[in-house]
């Protein structure tokens, strides 16, 4: 689920199909997409937290620095 939209490219398959149908379809598809990553991000930030959250619990000094790595690199990439 990668896509990289750029201006110039919705500018290009809106100059293709003429009509405001496709350039609305697209930009639906755009927007869906933005909005799933966005969550899903959100989805496994917290994820991770809760992972961290329950390492501290236990006592857990392997998997808190396992997941806690995780999360720093995951912000990284963020």
């Amino acid at each position: 689920m990668e896509n990289n939209y750029s201006y110039a490219e919705f500018m290009k398959a809106v100059g293709r199909n003429s009509s405001s149908i496709e350039a609305e379809k697209l930009l639906n598809e755009i927007y869906m997409d933005l909005f799933l990553n966005r969550i899903h991000r959100e989805q496994t930030k917290e994820r991770l937290m809760v992972l961290i959250n329950h390492s501290l619990d236990c006592l857990d000094e392997q998997s808190f620095l396992k997941y806690s790595d995780q999360l720093a690199q995951f912000n990284e990439i963020v």
